[in-house]
């Protein structure tokens, strides 16, 4: 699992608008995490100032292993483990881990969150959770898994909330002007929805810091860090946009209103001079915030 995704900015089966398919997420999962890399880089940095012992690092929902590889960079000693429930997405971590040169210390398990963290070989001294404790049902039952599988004195980052994405300014020549507030609150609802039909499901107030409280760890840090790609932006950039935009436009179609549909396609449209692929307006703009607990001694 990853993301998204934070907004979590997740592909899903056409037929299926609350539940979601990761593995065939694969490359958008990656295409997001490799363009997000510097504030992965810059809250990594972050945590080792905070605690440069490491000698297991467990990435709690690591998708393909772009952070997860990012992780053991920074942490040159410690041996990292990627969880996560979809098998292939492990499969790309652990490519990803042998094509970066860490693969000695570098290992894959298969588990679901919400059930704790399988078989670790030994408690973990940093247990990293970005984005994916939203897909659980019971929140609060997994921060306490995740409590269990720390070592005393081990560090919680658990990665959830921050800002919406932004392609473009308010008013885009096309369309009434407020496109991207439109489109978030449709996807509020969605997320809504797919929380609540989540097995188990378990409504709770997003206090992280109370959270990871109720559940015995010590609320140490909250910091917010930034994605920004002002524009002109890279044709790496753009991609993204085009990517996550159409992601939306197709997941998000029955909650929009027709003119506010019609003015999406229109910014996909590859030969539209107003579309995403030809503006020079478009940039990237969000952020994330990461809660830090630490398990006492």
């Amino acid at each position: 699992m990853a993301h998204d995704h934070h907004d979590h900015e997740n592909a899903q089966h056409a037929h299926d608008h609350t539940h979601m398919d990761f593995a065939e997420m694969i490359p958008m999962l990656e295409q997001e995490a490799e363009l997000f890399s510097p504030l992965y880089t810059e809250a990594a940095g972050w945590l080792r100032d905070q605690r440069s012992e490491t000698g297991l690092i467990v990435d709690a929902g690591s998708g393909p292993g772009v952070i997860s590889c990012l992780l053991a960079d920074t942490f040159p000693a410690a041996r990292v483990v990627a969880v996560d429930e979809v098998e292939p997405l492990l499969e790309r971590a652990r490519a990803r881990a042998d094509r970066l040169g860490v693969g000695d210390r570098f290992s894959t398990l298969r588990a679901e969150l919400g059930g704790g963290l399988g078989d670790l070989e030994y408690p973990a001294d940093l247990l990293w959770a970005s984005r994916s404790l939203h897909h659980v049902g019971d929140q609060r039952a997994a921060l306490a898994g995740f409590a269990r599988a720390l070592a005393p004195g081990g560090t919680l980052a658990l990665m959830e909330g921050g800002l919406p994405m932004r392609y473009f300014p308010r008013e885009i020549g096309i369309g009434r002007p407020g496109l991207q507030s439109r489109v978030d609150a449709v996807h509020d609802e969605w997320f809504g929805r797919m929380r609540d039909e989540l097995p188990g499901a378990v409504r709770e107030t997003e206090d992280w810091a109370a959270l990871m409280t109720a559940v015995g760890l010590r609320h140490t840090a909250t910091r917010t860090f930034l994605v920004d790609h002002p524009a002109p932006v890279s044709d790496e950039t753009r991609a993204f946009v085009v990517t996550s935009l159409t992601h939306r436009r197709d997941f998000l179609a029955p909650g929009l209103d027709a003119d506010d549909l019609a003015t999406l396609n229109r910014l996909l449209d590859p030969d539209d001079k107003a579309s995403v692929y030809h503006r020079p307006d478009v940039f990237l703009l969000t952020a994330h915030t990461v809660h830090v607990a630490v398990k006492p001694e």
